[in-house]
Order: structure tokens, then sequence, then C-alpha cells
């Protein structure tokens, strides 16, 4: 039974199923969901726990021995299995299918694993551990919903900001502040829950307490792209330089948004419909709820502009000529990404004077 996160509380308060499948990307959330599980099973009865981690050697033999093997004490038990790599192989996949055909009711299983892709999600492995008890998919935090997610957050310690645009404002300070890493931006909530009392909380105090913890990932550079949002562009930019990413790795994402950009734009002028271009490219997620504004906002020759200067640039992170681009490649890269977002690329930096020869 497939059952969405924000309704495992309501479920969990009216029974209990035998096997529970928790899986996503989220450490933060997939923890919390096992902890709710855990806390029910235990006032459940199922005092007795035992975790099993797969790695490489497993013996899945242990995962039925610990299924069948009963306290002295004839206590329920709780069984946590955490396959952190996400793929059973041959043998697990057997264990599992088995194993969930036989679950019963002194027997609870949680098992952990990471974002499955659709081959994963569609084996008879998971479809047996499906059948036999509830599965959760814990979906990530996309920068469009953090701030909701965080007053969500700030509303469950009995902490609220403003109404109207001075809350929006509060909220997206903190987004800014922890975008891309949700452990830390659960600490920094909490850590405002720690200092200041229940009720509203004002810029200022926000603004002194949380600290700037964000993580960029180079991926995500295309949504700030599409969305034709500057701000975070420059400051995804900036993160990343920060962070030690590799400049080629972050022309190649822009380059591919580029490149998506143009074969999208070209088949819409020879009277294709947008959907199933995206189904074509493959677009999908957040990418394919921006794509619509982004293909209206840029034309053929503005982008033609973009690979060029996009080739250029390939020059230059090889360390090879290219004359007529700033001096610091990350100069360049934020001028490309300026032109996908319909922004002026601001002038180049000119390089620093050489310092004068001391006598």
């Amino acid at each position: 039974m497939q059952l969405r996160a924000d309704a495992l509380e309501a479920h969990l308060a009216k029974t209990l199923s035998p096997i529970y499948t928790i899986y996503g990307d989220e450490s933060l959330l997939v923890q919390e969901a096992v902890d709710r599980v855990r806390a029910a099973a235990r006032a459940g009865g199922f005092t007795e726990r035992e975790v099993l981690s797969v790695e490489r050697g497993f013996d899945w033999g242990a995962l039925a021995n610990a299924g069948q093997s009963m306290s002295l004490f004839g206590d329920r038990k709780l069984i946590e299995l955490r396959i952190p790599g996400g793929k059973p192989g041959r043998d697990g996949g057997a264990a599992l299918k088995t194993y969930a055909q036989a679950a019963g009711s002194d027997v609870l299983t949680i098992v952990t694993l990471p974002r499955l892709d659709g081959l994963a999600t569609k084996s008879d492995w998971f479809g047996a551990l499906d059948r036999a008890g509830t599965t959760i998919k814990i979906d990530p935090v996309d920068r469009q919903r953090l701030p909701d997610w965080i007053a969500q957050r700030l509303a469950a310690q009995g902490q609220r900001v403003a109404a109207g645009d001075a809350g929006r404002r509060v909220l997206q300070f903190i987004a800014d502040r922890v975008e891309g890493n949700l452990l830390a931006a659960h600490q920094e909530i909490q850590k405002l829950g720690l200092l200041y009392p229940a009720g509203p909380i004002e810029f200022e105090q926000v603004q002194d307490a949380v600290l700037n913890v964000a993580r960029y990932d180079v991926f995500k550079l295309s949504e700030a792209v599409l969305a034709g949002d500057v701000p975070r562009l420059v400051r995804m930019l900036d993160g990343l330089r920060g962070e030690g990413e590799a400049a080629p790795l972050v022309l190649w994402a822009l380059t591919e948004e580029v490149r998506t950009l143009a074969r999208i734009t070209r088949g819409m002028a020879a009277g294709k419909p947008l959907a199933a271009l995206l189904r074509e490219y493959r677009v999908w997620g957040p990418r394919e709820r921006l794509m619509d504004q982004a293909v209206r906002r840029v034309t053929p020759e503005s982008l033609n502009r973009a690979l060029l200067l996009a080739a250029r640039l390939d020059r230059q992170v090889k360390g090879l000529r290219a004359d007529g681009l700033p001096a610091d490649p990350w100069d360049g890269l934020l001028q490309l990404g300026l032109m996908l977002v319909g922004e002026r690329p601001p002038p180049a930096r000119p390089p620093r004077a050489p310092r004068p020869a001391h006598a």
C-alpha cells in the first residue's frame, strides 16, 4: 500500500502494518518517518529490536532468522533492515520476496532504502514488500516549497513569522541560508526555538541567529536558470565556487540547459506541443514545471549567442586562449547564466594591475 509521508501519523494512530518500506534521499525526513513507526511499534508492544545493515557480503539468511527467532519472554519484535545501496541483488531480492510473503503479526519490519529508480520500484521484491505492508516515498523538499516547510517547522515549535511580505522576507532569508542542506535547516530552526520564546519571530532575530549553511548542487543550477531567478543564480555560482566545485562541471551543466532549450524551441517552432517535447528530451520534475516560462523568455538568437559563449568558455576552462572573455572563468559562467535568464550580462571585470616592482 502506497502512503504519503504526511499521512503517516494518521495511519499509525489507527493501525500497524507488518512491513514499512521507506525510501528517499532526504536522510532527515527518512529518519523522522522511521522514528514515528518505531515509536508506534513500541507503543504496540514490539519491545525487542534488531537492526540489520546490508553491506557487501551480507548473509540474507540473517533476515529470515531474525524474523523467526522470538524473545525468551515472548515479546513482539521490531526488525530494522537498512539497505543503503538500494540494490539487494538477486539473492537479496529473492530473500525479501520470501520474507514479505511470510510476514506475520508478531514481527514488524522497517525497510529503509535510498531513492529508487523506476526499474527498482517495478521489481518483484519491491512489489512483494508493497503488497505485504505500507510503502512511503520520501520526496525532497525543493526550493519552491522550502519556505513553507520552514514555516511548518517553526509552527510545530510554537513560533511564527508575520503575515504578508514581512513574513515572506523572513522565510526567504532562512531558505537562502539553508538551501540544499535539510538537516542543517532543521538544526537552525531548532536553534531559533531555543533562543527565542514561542510567538512571532522578527527578521532581525533570524538574521542574527541563522548561519549560512546552504549547500549547492551544480545540477540544481538549471532550476535557477529556468525560473529566471537572478539572485539565486548568483548565490549558487558563488556558493559552488566557494565549495571548490570544478568550473568545467558548472559549464557543462549550463551548456546542457542551453542545448535543451534550443531543441525545445526548435520543436515548438515546428509545431510540436511542449508536453511532447518535454517527454522526448526527458525533462522531468521541477525543470518540467519551469520550462514553459523559460522558452517564452529566450529567443533562437539569444541561445545561439549563449552556445558561442559556452564554446569560448570551454576553451578558457581548459587553459586555452579565448579572447574577449573575463579574466576569471567564473565571471564568464555568470554571463552565460544571465543570458539564459534574460538579464544583460555585467561588464567584465578588468584584470588586476600587476604590483610595481620594488627597487
